[in-house]
C-alpha cells in the first residue's frame, strides 16, 4: 500500500510523532511506501507531494511543529478540489489512501470525501482545544497545558509585585479544558469558560475578595467565553477557510470593566500562539506517537471514513463521523468542582 499524509489546520505540538509513528508503523509491519503532502490539504489540492522514508523521520517525535506544513485549506474547492479530482490525482500517483492529521475542520472535511467521493482516509485527532467528542483527549493539549500553567506562574509574580489584577486569555474556541485545567494548575482565581457564562459583576465579587485577602487576582478566561447577557463568542479577526470565526480578544474587554467596577489595576495577557508551539510534552509525544501507528494499523483493517481515538489507556477506532458531530464540552461537575477554589 502506498500512503499519502497530511498534517491541516493549526499547527499542534506532537504533530511530528504522528507522523513518525505512523512510518515506522507502516515501513516495519507493512513495507508500506509513504508521500506526505505539502501544507495539508492545499498539497492535496495542487498535487504538492514529497516521498518520505524512514531516515526522514529519526528523532522528529521531540520536535514541535510538522515537517509537511499546514493550512487552512477547504479541499473542495479550487481547480484540483472534490472529490472526482482528488480521486484522479491519487490515481496518477499511485496513492492508495490518506492518512488526515487534523481538528473538526480537516476531519469534516476528510469524512465528507469519503461520503461524497469514497476516497480512502483514516483521521488521526488533533486539536490543543481537546473539543473533539469521540477522544477522551487529544495530543497538544497536554502541551498546550503546560505552556499555559507556566505563563501563569510567572503572571503571578509580577501582578503580586504591583498589587494588580492580570487576566489571561488562552485558547480552546468554544470549550474550556485549556482554561480549566491550567487554571486549576496555576491556582487561578477565577476560570471563565464558554460553558458557564457569566455576568461581569460575579467576575468582580471574585476579584475583590480576592484583593480582601491581600492577594493579586489572576483570572484565567478560555477565548471562547461570553458573558450572560452575550449571543456568541468575542470576534473581531473575520472568518477562517471553514467560515468560522476565528476567536480572541475577550480578556481585552474584560480587563478594563474589572478596572472600572473594582478599582484594582488590571491587565490582559492574550497567550495566543505561544500555546501552539515548541517542544511537545511526554504525554503528547507518546499518546502522537501510538495514534499514528494505529492509524496505519486502520488503513490496512480499511477502516475508511474511521478515526483513531483514545479511550481511557486503549486506542480504538471511530467513525469520524461520531468525532465531529458533537463538541467534547467541559461537565457540570467538572466546573463545579473548581469553582470552590475561586475568590
Amino acid at each position: 500500500m502506498k500512503i499519502g499524509i497530511l498534517t491541516s489546520g493549526g499547527d499542534c505540538p506532537g504533530l511530528n510523532a504522528v507522523i513518525r509513528g505512523s512510518i515506522l508503523k507502516g515501513v516495519i509491519s507493512y513495507d508500506t511506501e509513504f508521500v506526505g503532502f505539502r501544507n495539508g490539504w492545499r498539497g492535496v489540492v495542487e498535487e504538492d507531494l514529497m516521498p518520505i522514508v524512514r531516515h526522514d523521520v529519526r528523532g522528529l517525535a521531540k520536535q514541535g511543529g510538522t515537517i509537511l506544513g499546514s493550512s487552512r485549506t477547504n479541499p473542495f474547492e479550487g481547480e484540483g478540489g472534490g472529490p472526482e479530482n482528488i480521486q484522479r490525482m491519487l490515481d496518477r500517483n499511485g496513492i492508495d489512501a490518506i492518512l488526515a492529521i487534523g481538528g473538526e475542520g480537516t476531519l469534516t472535511a476528510a469524512r465528507r470525501l469519503y461520503d461524497e467521493g469514497g476516497i480512502k482516509v483514516i483521521g488521526v485527532p488533533k486539536t490543543i482545544d481537546n473539543d473533539l467528542a469521540a477522544t477522551d483527549y487529544s495530543f497538544g493539549f497536554d502541551t498546550a497545558v503546560q505552556i499555559a500553567t507556566e505563563a501563569i506562574d510567572r503572571l503571578r509574580t509580577t501582578a503580586d509585585s504591583h498589587g494588580r489584577c492580570m487576566v489571561l486569555e488562552v485558547m480552546g474556541r468554544h470549550v474550556g479544558w485549556i482554561a480549566l485545567h491550567s487554571g486549576m494548575a496555576g491556582g487561578a482565581h477565577a476560570i471563565l469558560i464558554p460553558e458557564q457564562p457569566q455576568t461581569i459583576e460575579q467576575i468582580a465579587e471574585w476579584v475583590e475578595s480576592v484583593r480582601d485577602r491581600g492577594r493579586a487576582p489572576l483570572v484565567v478566561v478560555a477565548e471562547g467565553f461570553t458573558f450572560s447577557d452575550m449571543t456568541e463568542a468575542h470576534s473581531h479577526k473575520g472568518l477562517d477557510a471553514f467560515n468560522r470565526p476565528r476567536l480572541g480578544g475577550i480578556a481585552e474587554l474584560i480587563a478594563p470593566m474589572i478596572e472600572e467596577r473594582t478599582g484594582i489595576e488590571s491587565r490582559a495577557t492574550v497567550l495566543g500562539h505561544i500555546q501552539r508551539g515548541g517542544e511537545p510534552t511526554a504525554y503528547d509525544r507518546v499518546l502522537a506517537t501510538r495514534l499514528g501507528m494505529a492509524a496505519v494499523d486502520a488503513a490496512y483493517e480499511g477502516a475508511w471514513g474511521s478515526m483513531v481515538t483514545l479511550r481511557g489507556t486503549d486506542i480504538e477506532t471511530v467513525s469520524i463521523a461520531d468525532a465531529v458531530g458533537t463538541l467534547n464540552r467541559v461537565p457540570q461537575d467538572r466546573y463545579d468542582e473548581a469553582r470552590i477554589l475561586f475568590g
